[in-house]
């Protein structure tokens, strides 16, 4: 040590943090300062000594063990100190110390973190105080003390980080946000631990926050039940105890999901079950680290302080769920509240302007509810209110939205409707479901209800005059005398009523089998044969009069009468053919239609064979005919055609050249004729273009093998230009309107020739 300058006691000052020097006793200077040092380490505080003249540092064996080192490790230099300092730190501590050698800082305090031998960081508290030479006043030494902070620190950060966790969680912050700072906040007190926060949901596990593993670990967690040996956190959210797994290999409780763990270096889980004030388990809070191991005082106390922390989240936003429960359910009937439906209904406008579709809002009222609860009660109206929440459910799909809006009015919006119909349909069932009786306070009751309907934009524009619409149409079917629904627009209501009539007393038709059935005939073009008939479905209904076939065919495909009307067309027709043949009629094929969907119906092939074998028709007599929508190359498709060619029936594409995809797919089918449809018939006569698509068509079709019937015929001269395009088979009102069947008997009878019907 370099040789010792006196201190002059009356001139120490802490203010000015220096010392002047002046020469005195050698002995006495050391014996100060073996004081000083005495001192020092009774305060647990590391003692340097910087010469500044030659960079020589005296450093301590208590400074020096602060950071791991014995006393005869670390040379006596600066550069000790340089190359220990935290690299971030070392520029603001020079700073520091020049600002107190200039006088531009009458003390010199500053912290810094130090690298300690075992790789972790020391955070130091550094005080220091000028010795300046006696004879010219020049600082030559500064001296000063280390104090471990680190603890101190540490403390301090874990305090400020959790107000800030606090301060997120009273502002609304996201839980999964705060989950992530939770974890952080832990994983930084814990060097190479990682954390999670599981919440229980159902009895299942599901992430909450997990920033340091990986996603596949937290994809596979989330959704597990938990059990009693469902890992650290299945079994402690089960249990609603501590668990602590030192191995997870061995350990038993991870037998079954280790596999999901080790992967990704998980080799040891401490888990505290997540609780709110009330004790209930609300998820986990996990640790893990990369190697087995139980966790110390410090660990064990900060596993506990997390659950509680994340506990506190999980309560917030549980509180938050019931609160906008509570304020968007109706808690009588658990639908969607008033609140709710208005959002929704925005909602609805929005998107509806965003894509184009419409929707329709329909307003539904029981008719003479107050009644109820005057004569029955206030508990059987509020039963008799569930009961119709249950049935607007039922009745409803998936993407609509149902709300009671109060008392016993309610709400449906329902979303993507194609047509006018769509809503009239989820009204009938309302009135159908909510008229069956049913028992209040030991009474049959049948209820009954009105409904208006609105469709956005064509009815409003805007929320307000969307619920002005349905309100008025609303009251509409109230004064219409109740027990029904009406449309904004009466036109609207007039037709959904036709068509629902037409649809109850269709379902009655085919079921009595009311219908009837008409034929007309075909004819070879090139012999003048009639070669088959085409049996075509009539109703005419006592009240409803005559309903032409497109009008039923497509109400029974929509309301799935479309095979048994199917099945009594291919019987009755089938029959009819059987009775030709034996009064001694020469063969006649017989066409029938039949429904696209139907067609592709997976029994549709064993129903015909079941019908050829109960009539004893002769399949290759029996032509089927569906139109070209179905031609496509789909293998489902195909399958139906090659099946029915296996059974010998003849297969017709009606309607050829109206659709798109048929000339792309006619490679692919094994159809014998094509139908030109008889639009192209009509137009034939005066529209060059459609006489070259006619030809193109017949041409076509010839080329791949197919022959070709036009239908519509109804002049000698469309007669005559399709028989020079090489047609072969025509139809129409030239030859005959359709006729019943003793009609049509008739008038093949009449027709034989030579063992041929013969048209004359």
């Amino acid at each position: 040590m370099r040789p010792p300058l006196l201190i002059k006691k009356s001139t120490m000052s802490l203010k000015n943090s220096q010392l002047h020097l002046i020469p005195t006793d050698t002995h006495e200077l050391f014996l100060r300062e073996e004081r000083l040092s005495l001192a020092l380490k009774g305060a647990n505080d590391g003692l340097w000594d910087w010469n500044l003249e030659t960079d020589e540092v005296y450093y301590s064996p208590r400074w020096k063990s602060m950071l791991g080192y014995e006393e005869g490790e670390l040379a006596h230099h600066l550069d000790t100190w340089a190359s220990l300092v935290h690299p971030d730190d070392k520029d603001r501590v020079l700073k520091t110390v020049q600002d107190h050698l200039s006088g531009n800082a009458d003390s010199f305090e500053v912290e810094m973190r130090m690298r300690h031998k075992e790789g972790h960081e020391v955070v130091v508290l550094s005080r220091a105080f000028l010795v300046n030479r006696a004879s010219d006043g020049k600082a030559v030494r500064l001296v000063g003390t280390h104090v471990d902070i680190t603890e101190r620190k540490k403390t301090e950060s874990y305090l400020e980080k959790t107000a800030e966790i606090l301060e997120m969680i009273a502002t609304g912050q996201p839980a999964a946000v705060i989950y992530d700072r939770i974890a952080l906040m832990y994983e930084g007190r814990h060097p190479g631990m990682r954390c999670s926060m599981l919440e229980l949901e159902s009895g299942k596990l599901l992430h909450g926050g997990a920033p340091s593993l990986p996603k596949d670990y937290c994809d596979a967690v989330h959704g597990l039940e938990n059990g009693p040996n469902v890992g650290s956190c299945g079994t402690s959210t089960y249990t609603g105890k501590r668990v602590l797994v030192e191995n997870i290999e061995t350990d038993p409780k991870w037998a079954m999901i280790k596999h999901i763990a080790l992967p990704h270096g998980m080799r040891c889980c401490w888990s505290e079950p997540i609780k709110n004030s009330s004790g209930k388990v609300l998820g986990a809070f996990g640790m893990y680290y990369d190697f087995p191991a139980l966790p110390n005082e410090e660990e064990s106390e900060d596993l506990k302080s997390a659950a509680r922390l994340a506990g506190i989240v999980m309560e917030r936003d549980q509180a938050q769920k019931r609160i906008r429960v509570l304020a968007y359910t109706d808690e009588l009937t658990g639908l969607a509240s008033r609140v709710r439906f208005y959002q929704q209904l925005e909602e609805s406008i929005k998107s509806s302007d965003r894509n184009g579709r419409r929707f329709a809002l329909l307003y539904v009222d029981l008719d003479d509810f107050k009644g109820v609860n005057d004569s029955l009660g206030h508990d059987a109206g509020d039963q008799l209110l569930k009961e119709i929440a249950k049935c607007l459910r039922s009745i409803s799909r998936e993407i609509d939205f149902v709300a009671r809006l109060s008392g016993d009015e309610f709400c449906i919006i329902v979303k993507d409707v194609d047509d006018d119909y769509a809503a009239a349909h989820v009204a009938q069932r309302c009135l159908e479901m909510i008229s069956e009786p049913i028992e209040l306070s030991s009474r049959k009751f049948t209820p009954t209800c009105s409904i208006g309907i609105a469709h956005y934009p064509d009815d409003g524009e805007n929320m307000s005059t969307m619920l002005k619409a349905a309100d008025t149409s609303l009251y509409s079917a109230k004064e219409l005398g109740k027990n029904q629904y009406a449309f904004y627009k009466p036109e609207l209501t007039r037709k959904a009523e036709h068509r629902f009539r037409v649809e109850q007393a269709l379902r009655e038709a085919v079921e009595k089998q009311q219908l009837s059935l008409v034929y007309q005939p075909q004819i070879e073009m090139s012999s003048g044969e009639i070669i088959g008939v085409e049996a075509l479905s009539r109703w005419n209904h006592p009240s409803l009069g005559h309903i032409p076939p497109r009008e039923f065919i497509v109400t029974a495909d929509r309301i799935g009468m479309i095979k048994p009307l199917t099945e009594w067309v291919l019987y009755t027709a089938c029959n009819q053919a059987v009775a030709c043949r034996k009064a001694g009629i020469p063969v006649i094929r017989m066409a029938v239609n039949i429904s696209p969907n139907h067609f592709l119906d997976n029994d549709f092939v064993l129903l015909v064979k079941r019908i050829i074998e109960e009539t004893g028709m002769n399949p290759n007599e029996l032509e089927l005919e569906v139109t070209e929508n179905v031609v496509q190359t789909d293998p489902q498709n195909l399958s139906v055609f090659r099946d029915l060619k296996e059974l010998g029936v003849l297969i017709a594409i009606d309607d050829f050249g109206v659709g798109y995809s048929s000339f792309a797919s006619l490679k692919h089918l094994t159809a014998d004729y094509l139908k030109i449809d008889r639009h192209f018939v009509s137009d034939m006569l005066h529209d060059k273009e459609t006489q070259l698509l006619i030809a193109s068509m017949i041409d076509l079709g010839h080329k791949l093998e197919h022959r070709i019937i036009a239908e519509g015929v109804e002049a000698t001269e469309q007669y005559d230009m399709l028989n020079n395009m090489g047609c072969d088979i025509a139809q129409g009102y030239l030859f005959s309107k359709p006729i019943d069947a003793e009609e049509i008997m008739q008038t093949l009878n009449s027709n034989i020739d030579n063992g041929r019907c013969v048209w004359p």
